[in-house]
């Protein structure tokens, strides 16, 4: 291979590896975000997890403040990328509901430590930072689906954005509370696929049972 073959691979590689690490650096800083918050988490913890120097997080991230900011966003980017996958309009309203509840599930049931991630930021911060993640370009989708069901006489009238909060409650709560919850039932694991797979269930049918409109 000449000189300039050489030259040419090395920035590939060099972009890839640092795609690889700062995906490191992001998994180790949500872990200690979510369980100390921005104002307690340290960065030499989130260095150690990541197997990575100081000097190498600083690089990437330049502060503490500009990586909590990226690990928030970080969730609302991927659910966002999975929902653009989902040709929602092509679906009846429920069903379309049914697969974003499904994401919704699935989501938290790979991230559980999220759900305290949004809790420390709605504790310390009271959502100064969770403002700037454009968390509503996730909800429009669920909004649109709640409003067309309404217009077709699928779902009953209600309020959309009530009606999301309620729904995002029996979906998301599930994980919130399962550090306490496990006490009570410690021989159930409520993260195992076939428990969140029964949650799922569970929660489909009785989100429908509240929004659908009864035939008189």
């Amino acid at each position: 291979m000449s000189r300039a073959g050489k030259r040419t691979a090395r920035p590939v590689r060099s972009t890839r590896d640092a795609a690889v690490t700062q995906q490191q650096i992001l998994d180790a800083a949500e872990q200690e975000f979510a369980r100390h918050g921005l104002k307690g988490a340290r960065l030499s913890a989130i260095a150690q997890s990541a197997q990575v120097t100081s000097a190498t997080l600083h690089y990437y991230f330049e502060s503490k403040e500009n990586l909590y900011k990226a690990v928030l966003q970080r969730p609302v980017d991927q659910v966002h990328e999975i929902l653009l996958q989902q040709n929602l309009d092509a679906l009846s309203p429920e069903a379309a509901l049914q697969q974003i509840v499904r994401i919704a599930i699935a989501n938290e049931a790979a991230n559980p430590q999220r759900q305290m991630l949004w809790f420390q930021e709605s504790s310390q911060n009271q959502g100064a930072y969770f403002k700037e993640c454009n968390v509503l370009t996730l909800h429009e989708y669920l909004l649109k689906v709640l409003e067309r069901g309404i217009a077709e006489g699928c779902f009953r009238p209600m309020k959309p954005f009530l009606a999301l909060t309620y729904i995002l409650s029996v979906c998301l709560f599930y994980f919130t509370v399962h550090e306490n919850w496990k006490h009570l039932t410690p021989e159930i694991d409520r993260l195992n696929s076939d428990t969140v797979e029964e949650h799922t269930e569970e929660a489909i049918a009785f989100i429908l049972a509240g929004i659908q409109l009864l035939p008189h």
